[in-house]
């Protein structure tokens, strides 16, 4: 249950919260996915770690509600709130998506397994007469189960078959070209270490935390690795709309 929070400095983010039942890898998700379209210069709402001080909501009288925000004291993860914006219609709106951006849009949920941007559920909205990405939590559901991770780095990704911006992606080869080379070793470690250590304190799978953010890096960067399995799938099921 995301809300809407006013910030200091003043700022208006959609925010979800740590204690929701998807649990902070949904967070971490969130924040490795909307910074790495950020750095691909993808339409993106600003993200945000968003601190809530305890005692956030006091005056709620849900009780479940307090429960979740009592659970969400500390760093939350936030998106800037896009005033007036509307949900993206694939009947109406897909005509006028740029095929470039499409494709794009594509090549980074393929390289980071979102499952989530579908025509029924297009997690895309429709602010300042362009798109924009937003609802990334299901991304890299890989690390719900780490075993094995090594090997899901460089499966193939069949769900993208179903994804909304599909019959309209452009050259998908042309945009790993140009995305490929933007996400070097730097910027996935720099994005790596901006993840909270609240969000990833509990898993039991590695012996610490820095081993943990480790294996982040390792699964992205083979991930990026060529030959890409995932691109050629995405490239097929192109082939077949």
């Amino acid at each position: 249950m995301p809300a809407i929070v006013d910030t200091e400095p003043p700022g208006r983010y959609v925010v979800k919260f740590r204690g929701a039942g998807q649990g902070p890898k949904a967070l971490v998700a969130e924040l490795i996915a909307s910074e790495l379209a950020a750095e691909l210069g993808l339409p993106v709402p600003e993200p945000a770690v968003v601190e809530l001080a305890d005692g956030f909501g006091l005056e709620e009288p849900d009780p479940e509600i307090q429960d979740l925000l009592h659970g969400s004291v500390g760093e939350n993860f936030g998106l800037a709130y896009l005033p007036g914006a509307l949900g993206f219609d694939v009947a109406v709106d897909l005509d006028a998506v740029d095929p470039d951006l499409a494709a794009a849009v594509l090549w980074l949920d393929a390289l980071l397994t979102n499952p989530d941007r579908t025509p029924r559920n297009p997690n895309l909205l429709l602010w300042e007469e362009k798109i924009w990405l937003i609802d990334h939590g299901a991304c890299l559901y890989f690390h719900h189960r780490w075993d094995g991770w090594e090997k899901k780095a460089r499966a193939e990704f069949p769900q993208i078959k179903d994804h909304v911006l599909l019959p309209r992606a452009g050259d998908l080869e042309a945009a790993d070209a140009r995305l490929g080379p933007r996400l070097g070793e730097q910027v996935v470690r720099r994005v790596v270490s901006d993840l909270p250590q609240a969000w990833l304190v509990g898993e039991t799978f590695f012996p610490n935390v820095a081993a943990q953010r480790e294996a982040y890096v390792a699964y992205l960067l083979a991930r990026l690795r060529e030959p890409r399995i995932w691109l050629e799938k995405a490239i097929d099921a192109g082939r077949r709309t």
